[in-house]
């Protein structure tokens, strides 16, 4: 099984097969429709901080059709995604990627600003679809093993997809417009393999707008100051506790101070703190507990942390620390708000976006959730509404027995052995379809 250090360099250039040639906005027009969506009659959840969301569910498929107008400087179709950028400074990005990567073109122009993706939603898309059978042929009649060929495969859409969003890279001067690939989920406790890896995929996407994602793993936690030190841009991923995301904040800091580089301006990074896994842990929790304040309380404790997080944010990247690294054109890591599907269908569809919404803040939505929003999401700042309400839930709910740093570790294990588990099937499922097509691996 081949590492990805063993990895040849694709053609940058020839990896973009793309026919067609990106044109300006102004040309695009983006129409975006929606089945109609069932009345909502299920119980909510009680909360003030709440109150601004629709309680509207959203069941139906995105329908996104696109026209080129005829150079004419038609405008494009302004929706919710624009207003969120525009009037609140939160960057709406796509949670998946798949081929054709010319699909993200209707997204971009309702108001996705980057991409974000995770062996999961690789997983999905290679084994779903045949769109990748015919690169996937040709690296394996070339000689590639399983491994090698399928990070080729994800090379090649990441570098396409860069193509799609490098306008709003240019436009934001290096703000906005990114897309993520993850380093493999079998490196989560190898600080040294994560390491390599992250330059290793740097160097092989090449392109200015890509994010190396970096698990926020106590093993990986120096691997994000080495890599960000080298002046890699990352996206740390599964952030699940406070105390874990200040560990990554001080990692981002202790490796822009590291890189020696006089000008920081390039190097960039999210901090990804996951939300609706953590209501889904604490809920069957407080179902255990079963007392009418536990039951209360469920359905808050996502959202509250998250509060609280901002909050820290706001503190850390503040003070003379950090205005030294500005002098040198650091920019901030911004928050990426991740996991915001609804896993509960008894909460309001977008439950885990329309209460953090916040300057300098990025929500990556999947489908449902993204849909959702557009379709009757409410622009407005949320994030910290309500932060004494926040730090009551915090606490009220450490007082129930809750330990927030124990809910932090479970779901951190979860989640890279879920990633994982996709990352093998995926191996296992291109496995399959080369010895199906009678293909030779050595």
């Amino acid at each position: 099984m081949a590492t990805i250090s063993k990895l040849a360099n694709p053609n940058p250039v020839a990896s973009l097969s793309l026919s067609f040639k990106p044109r300006s906005s102004s040309s695009l027009k983006c129409f975006v429709g929606f089945p109609t969506r069932p009345a909502f009659s299920s119980k909510l959840v009680s909360s003030s901080s709440l109150s601004s969301i629709n309680t509207h569910p959203f069941r139906g498929s995105l329908v996104v059709r696109c026209s080129l107008a005829d150079g004419n400087g038609s405008s494009v179709k302004t929706t919710t995604l624009h207003d969120l950028y525009e009037k609140e400074g939160q960057s709406p990005w796509y949670d998946n990627l798949c081929r054709p990567v010319t699909d993200l073109l209707p997204l971009i122009a309702s108001g996705v600003r980057g991409v974000t993706s995770n062996p999961a939603i690789f997983q999905k898309a290679i084994s779903s679809s045949n769109a990748y059978n015919d690169q996937f042929r040709e690296l394996v009649q070339s000689g590639k093993d399983i491994e090698s060929a399928y990070w080729e495969l994800v090379v090649k859409d990441i570098q396409d997809a860069c193509k799609l969003f490098e306008p709003i890279y240019d436009q934001t001067d290096g703000g906005d417009g990114y897309v993520s690939v993850e380093v493999s989920p079998r490196l989560a406790d190898d600080t040294n393999g994560t390491i390599e890896a992250a330059k290793y995929l740097h160097k092989v996407v090449d392109r200015p707008n890509v994010y190396i994602k970096i698990p926020a793993t106590a093993p990986c936690i120096p691997s994000i100051k080495e890599v960000i030190a080298n002046g890699i841009s990352v996206n740390v991923t599964l952030i699940f506790s406070l105390a874990r995301y200040e560990a990554v904040i001080d990692a981002y800091l202790d490796g822009l101070e590291a890189s020696g580089l006089s000008d920081l301006s390039r190097v960039t990074s999210v901090a990804s703190f996951f939300v609706s896994r953590v209501d889904t842990l604490i809920d069957k929790m407080l179902e255990m507990i079963g007392t009418p304040e536990a039951l209360d309380l469920r359905g808050k404790a996502a959202v509250a942390q998250a509060a609280l997080a901002y909050r820290l944010y706001q503190k850390k990247f503040s003070g003379p620390r950090w205005e030294a690294l500005v002098k040198k054109g650091a920019k901030k890591q911004r928050l990426l708000w991740a996991s915001t599907s609804v896993k509960n269908p008894a909460y309001p569809d977008t439950l885990y976006v329309a209460p953090l919404i916040g300057p300098d803040t990025v929500s990556t939505m999947p489908d449902q959730a993204l849909q959702a929003f557009i379709d009757h999401g409410t622009v407005s700042r949320t994030i910290d509404a309500n932060v004494s309400e926040a730090e009551g839930i915090y606490s009220a709910l450490e007082k129930l027995g809750i330990d927030w740093g124990k809910v932090g570790s479970q779901l951190e294990d979860e989640g890279v052995e879920s990633f994982k588990k996709s990352f093998d099937s995926l191996l296992d499922t291109l496995q399959e379809k080369a010895n199906t097509l009678k293909f030779v691996i050595s």
